[in-house]
């Protein structure tokens, strides 16, 4: 009955849905492309091979902590499509810099009924992985129907969706029967699913894919082509990472107070959505600091005081340049960032306190004294940038705890790829 009222009102909130993906073309036209891939209409696009595997990573996040197990997949099963599925441009930008041609991509459709029968009906898989949290009722009853194993993989429930979902609690049973198995990252979400009423015999707490990073050695060269293209080898550098609104003037007045002390101190500053790149760029004009963009690919002259990260897909590289980081949707209510994308370069991070979005980590760092956590003023973070740049040793005691939990965290891949290896093989 839910499922019924769920669909009926998603039919009826259409024309809302297309005047948003309208208005939203605005600021970022890509929303506005390849609209029909969302309706699952799919005339004159390459059909993947049959029964494989698809994978929906939402957004930039999911992909990235998808990618290893993906790659993992390719290697251990080269004769499996793979089809990955975002629903941002962004996400699907990331899919396409990480893979190119070696993996079908689409939008996963919006979770109507029809669409989503069209969807399966021309992907025809025989396994659907989840990363995180997306539970899509019609999705999910689509795939039990066809008997396609629904699995959601390094799952996540935040608290704001756990009471959203404790709200229709009752009513939840007969979606969350058709989920085959749920890979928790922690046992904090794990204990929130099994909270909702699912069943824990299906449900395995394997830790979170997001610890199994790793700075290949062509990651490690592209770093060091950078720094010499940017003519930055010899400056101080400090990035402030997947910033939000409200987070840049702290930042951009943190950094104007450094270049006091610091005269040839650079800041990569990179917000975390693309279409707030203009914004960003106008506030740096307004504050009359001398910048470069990224897209530009351009040397960083004397004078210049930030590098603005505008490009997609960087993310990872732009954080190789630098020697202390500041993760970002940490100092307004988003809940924050992966602070391990940093961590993983041996380099002390600074967060703000708004970290819900990661409370097993965050818990994990401060219990080893891993991060430096600051409140939301640029007092703050300028001493906190500025201790890091006098006592280079605080420096790497901070880092050197933060990645020892880096590692000691590592086997969330493995896992997930044994417990996934029936469904693969099948």
């Amino acid at each position: 009955m839910l499922r019924c009222l769920y669909s009926l009102l998603s039919y009826l909130i259409q024309p809302f849905v297309l005047f948003f993906i309208w208005r939203k073309g605005f600021l970022q036209p890509e929303y506005r492309h390849r609209l029909h891939e969302r309706y699952a209409f799919y005339k004159n696009l390459k059909k993947p091979m049959p029964k494989g595997v698809v994978i929906h990573a939402a957004s930039v996040g999911e992909v990235i902590a998808a990618t290893p197990l993906i790659k993992k997949i390719q290697e251990y099963y080269p004769q499996l499509s793979i089809t990955i599925t975002t629903v941002t441009p962004t996400g699907s930008s990331r899919v396409k810099a990480a893979f190119g041609d070696k993996v079908t991509h689409f939008y996963l459709p919006y979770d109507l009924p029809d669409a989503v029968k069209r969807f399966l009906n021309f992907v025809d898989p025989k396994l659907f992985i989840v990363i995180e949290t997306e539970l899509w009722p019609n999705l999910i009853h689509q795939s039990h129907i066809r008997k396609i194993p629904f699995v959601i993989a390094n799952a996540r429930l935040s608290p704001r969706s756990a009471k959203r979902y404790g709200w229709v609690k009752s009513h939840l049973q007969p979606m969350l029967n058709e989920i085959d198995l749920i890979l928790a990252q922690d046992r904090v979400s794990a204990d929130r699913y099994l909270a909702l009423g699912f069943n824990p015999d299906n449900l395995i707490n394997t830790g979170n894919l997001k610890f199994d990073l790793e700075v290949t050695p062509n990651l490690c060269n592209k770093i060091t082509e950078t720094q010499n293209i940017l003519h930055i080898v010899q400056r101080p550098v400090w990035i402030a990472g997947s910033t939000h609104e409200g987070e840049e003037k702290i930042i951009l007045e943190a950094h104007q107070q450094l270049l006091k002390q610091y005269k040839d101190l650079i800041l990569i500053l990179v917000p975390r959505h693309p279409e707030r790149f203009e914004e960003v760029e106008h506030l740096l004009q307004k504050m009359q600091i001398s910048y470069v963009k990224r897209s530009d690919n351009q040397e960083i002259l004397q004078n210049t005081r930030v590098l603005l990260g505008d490009t997609m897909g960087e993310m990872m590289l732009l954080y190789g340049l630098a020697q202390i980081a500041f993760i970002g949707g940490s100092l307004v209510k988003h809940g924050g960032h992966n602070p391990l994308e940093p961590i993983v370069f041996k380099i002390p991070v600074i967060s703000g306190l708004h970290t819900f979005n990661f409370p097993e980590i965050f818990a994990k760092l401060r219990n080893v004294n891993g991060v430096i956590e600051i409140e939301s003023h640029q007092k703050y973070l300028v001493s906190a940038v500025s201790k890091l740049l006098d006592t280079p040793e605080l420096g790497e005691k901070i880092a050197h705890a933060g990645f020892s939990v880096l590692t000691e965290n590592q086997g969330a891949l493995t896992r997930h790829l044994n417990l996934l290896a029936p469904y693969l093989i099948k």
